[in-house]
């Protein structure tokens, strides 16, 4: 059995949350739930201040600095994009110094939006985990605070949007999460436990990017290539163990997306929410798509989980290039 966090813990950080927004909306989207022959529901966390669910995450992790007496005056962390305008966000809350490192080749929207945060932005590596490297290289020569990609504090932020979700749709059967290092799954099934639903969850993977399932499947961590062009959220080389134990003893299962699959999924969104969907943002409703046959007539919960894709990778796969 997992420390997860009670309702009252889960609730304590809505208030966090909603002093700096609102909670997302979720909307039953009629054209969607006609294509997947299911009630389809989207959580639209490409509502939030930085496009994405993880800022809940940030906002969470800084209230906890902040009541364990550990506020830094500089965090450092790693990220693709979406974490790091959670943390960027947090820490100008805060009035705390921020310094992000990303890959090489990184998504230059998400990058332009954490620097006018007011990060500080380094390019290194080539993909995420050689800039998680550098980051914690970086935080002990600095003596800085490195802000980890999956820790209990940033699971308990999001955990609030499950909350959300889950009292505004009771009646949801199967709720799909897509997984990067595993803190919107982990809370996932942090809400469930809370309020003691019944719903399914189903974890979401790239297809080009398998290290979680793979380790589900070998109940260790096996580290995996990473070759996804579309769902940077999700390009992780080696699953966090902490995230592995939590959805290995509390997933239903695990669906693999390929980037043709999660192209389809964000065109289907825009056509029929005209709601911009990043590659992970899409990821939820592919799965859904792909398992549609065993879905017919459920209440089925996707999640529109972050919009931060640039445009000019939008206009290729609007256009049917990707």
């Amino acid at each position: 059995m997992h420390n997860f966090p009670t309702l009252d813990q889960i609730q304590a950080a809505a208030k966090t949350v909603y002093a700096a927004f609102s909670p997302t909306p979720q909307y039953l989207w009629a054209t969607l739930s006609q294509r997947l022959g299911a009630d389809c529901w989207v959580k639209h966390e490409n509502h939030t201040p930085v496009g994405a669910f993880k800022v809940r995450g940030g906002l969470s992790y800084f209230d906890y600095l902040q009541h364990s007496g550990q506020m830094p005056q500089e965090v450092i962390c790693a990220t693709r994009g979406n974490h790091g305008q959670s943390i960027a966000y947090a820490a100008a809350r805060h009035d705390v110094a921020c310094t992000i490192v990303v890959p090489q080749g990184n998504a230059t929207e998400k990058n332009a939006a954490m620097r006018a945060l007011g990060a500080k932005l380094i390019e290194y590596g080539h993909d995420f985990q050689e800039a998680r490297e550098h980051a914690q290289h970086l935080a002990q020569a600095r003596s800085a605070h490195l802000v980890p990609s999956y820790h209990p504090a940033l699971v308990l932020g999001v955990a609030t949007a499950w909350l959300e979700f889950f009292h505004a749709v009771p009646a949801l059967n199967v709720l799909y999460v897509p997984i990067g290092l595993g803190s919107g799954a982990c809370a996932a099934l942090a809400a469930k436990q809370a309020l003691g639903h019944p719903v399914k969850v189903v974890g979401v993977v790239s297809a080009h990017a398998t290290t979680y399932a793979l380790s589900m499947a070998a109940g260790r961590v096996v580290e995996a290539p990473v070759s996804t062009m579309l769902a940077d959220g999700m390009a992780v080389r080696r699953a966090d163990p902490q995230a592995l134990a939590v959805l290995q003893s509390g997933l239903d299962h695990i669906v693999q997306v390929s980037d043709a699959q999660v192209a389809q999924a964000m065109r289907d969104l825009y056509t029929d929410t005209h709601n911009v969907a990043e590659g992970a943002g899409a990821a939820s409703f592919a799965a859904a798509w792909a398992e549609r046959s065993q879905l017919q007539g459920l209440v089925v919960g996707t999640t529109l989980c972050g919009g931060n894709v640039d445009a000019s990778t939008l206009c290729e796969v609007l256009q049917n290039r990707i």
